[in-house]
């Protein structure tokens, strides 16, 4: 019976002793270095497919997989996007109401290596309404990372645009694009 208790009391040293013992090397972090960002945002109408864009320098770098800054924010200046034809632009500005609200926010936070690819949270403020998608995943691609988020104009309480007395009519649905380059 003593010897079992010994066994079992030296087991359990050593378990507390070496079960606890942390690497002495110190890890690398990971970066995700950003140099420049596009957004783009396509749709349907019924005189076929838009697609409007807004590309703008932005530095930063992420740190993978830490403490450190592991969180991306910036703000989309609506007005500089360009839909390829004025009257498009203008119709886009005027549904996204620039006036009123001149800025979005996308925010990426907690990005965490996943494969080849990203996972990350995603936040998106237009006009006044804010999205959230957990475990947003960022592909990879040779000078990029980029995600696409599905959504229609009546989940951020707007109405897609209607011309000449109906003729042509934008559908509800939209694809929002995001590409960070890559340095």
């Amino acid at each position: 019976m003593k010897t079992r208790f010994l066994i079992l009391t030296m087991g359990l040293a050593i378990f507390f002793l070496f079960g606890s013992a942390k690497p002495t090397f110190p890890a690398e972090d990971t970066t995700l270095v950003i140099n420049k960002i596009k957004i783009e945002i396509t749709g349907i109408s019924t005189v076929g497919k838009y697609n409007c864009s807004n590309t703008f320098s932005k530095k930063d770098t992420l740190f993978l997989n830490s403490n450190k800054k592991n969180n991306f924010n910036t703000q989309i200046k609506m007005s500089d996007f360009d839909c390829g034809n004025k009257i498009m632009t203008k119709d886009l500005q005027g549904t996204v109401k620039v006036k009123t609200f001149p800025n979005s926010t996308v925010t990426i936070t907690d990005v965490k290596q996943f494969g080849k690819n990203y996972k990350c949270n995603l936040t998106f403020l237009i006009t006044n309404k804010t999205l959230k998608y957990k475990d947003f995943i960022l592909y990879t691609s040779d000078n990029k990372v980029e995600g696409s988020v599905n959504l229609n104009f009546s989940d951020i309480e707007l109405e897609p645009p209607v011309k000449m007395a109906g003729l042509i009519k934008v559908r509800d649905e939209i694809v929002v694009y995001f590409s960070l380059y890559k340095n």
